[in-house]
């Protein structure tokens, strides 16, 4: 082992590809989980992961991610590099026997994504792809009541984009053509999880045309029987939301991060109480982490979203949008 090799007792050592905001929300989350180092930091932008080493007292900051493997023998890493990096990025960390946590969405579109796949299956990575609205206290409160019953499911996915301001924001051209792939996934995941089963017909119902972004809706089947709807509104005002109706209870989350039910027999919205990490930290992440953390050290990470699961919802968004 190298002499620079971090050589602490820390139980679970933590490095980090990338220094930009969602790197910074990563940071915080995995500061706070008991048991773990921040141990190594790398960025094409050096600056940048000077700055967050010295904010976190991250121990090393690295010129590569080979160096960064040899200088912390971390047993995770946390890869929130942009889009049309992330193959390359990703498929580096596979090479060494850490656990990878990617930042959404592994791939700009679904060719890549499968790329990104077929690689960590040859060099057998434990993958998995920050999802983190699975996470939610949100997500988790209406899925608690949900398994209480084997009541069918109609869920209503409403979803909004903006290509314009994307492109505005600084996002490449070859993302923003592929923006239900780099955004509308946040919304599109919601259908694998509080959908039972695999999904066995996407039928349109206003089909997507890339040359006119505007209105589109599918009618998802579940092989359990649950339904699903998808309203897409591109380039004009919405919502993003998600409701589960069942005969007995109605859940909705609008905003995402907050729940709120109402009963058979009722009018009123019952809210559920936000958990305290996510107001602390950007939802889902310190959950998140903590499993990320589990998955790592080979513990409990049924919630964490592997790379498969997060391929599987990519391929659902391209069978909406096609």
């Amino acid at each position: 082992m190298s002499p620079d090799v971090e050589q602490d007792a820390t139980p679970c050592r933590v490095a980090f590809v990338g220094a930009g905001s969602m790197a910074r929300e990563h940071l915080r989350a995995f500061a706070d989980v008991p048991g773990v180092g921040l141990a190594g930091i790398h960025s094409r932008t050096r600056q940048r992961a000077e700055s967050l080493a010295s904010e976190f007292c991250i121990a090393h900051v690295c010129e590569s991610v080979d160096e960064l493997y040899e200088r912390t023998r971390a047993h995770l890493v946390v890869i929130s590099v942009p889009e049309l990096a992330t193959n390359t990025v990703a498929c580096r960390c596979f090479a060494f026997p850490w656990a990878a946590l990617i930042e959404k969405p592994a791939g700009y579109d679904v060719a890549d994504a499968e790329d990104i796949a077929v690689r960590a299956r040859q060099l057998k990575a434990r993958a998995y792809v920050a999802l983190n609205r699975r996470l939610y206290s949100s997500t988790q409160a209406v899925l608690d009541d949900l398994n209480l019953r084997d009541d069918p499911r109609y869920i209503r996915v409403q979803d909004q984009q903006d290509q314009a301001a994307a492109l505005a924001a600084g996002q490449p051209p070859a993302v923003v053509k592929n923006w239900m792939y780099a955004n509308s996934i946040h919304t599109i995941d919601y259908f694998q999880v509080f959908g039972r089963g695999r999904v066995t017909d996407v039928l349109p119902i206003v089909r997507w045309t890339a040359e006119r972004p505007g209105i589109v809706l599918a009618k998802l089947v579940f092989e359990s029987g649950d339904i699903g709807v998808y309203e897409g509104i591109w380039n004009g005002p919405g919502p993003w939301a998600v409701t589960v109706s069942t005969p007995r209870r109605r859940w909705e989350v609008r905003p995402l991060e907050h729940a709120a039910f109402q009963s058979k027999g009722e009018r009123v919205l019952n809210a559920v109480d936000v958990h305290r990490w996510d107001k602390q930290f950007k939802p889902g992440f310190r959950r998140q982490a903590q499993l990320a953390v589990s998955a790592a050290q080979g513990g409990e990470s049924a919630q964490l979203a592997t790379l498969e699961e997060g391929l599987e919802t990519m391929k659902l968004v391209q069978r909406i949008f096609t």
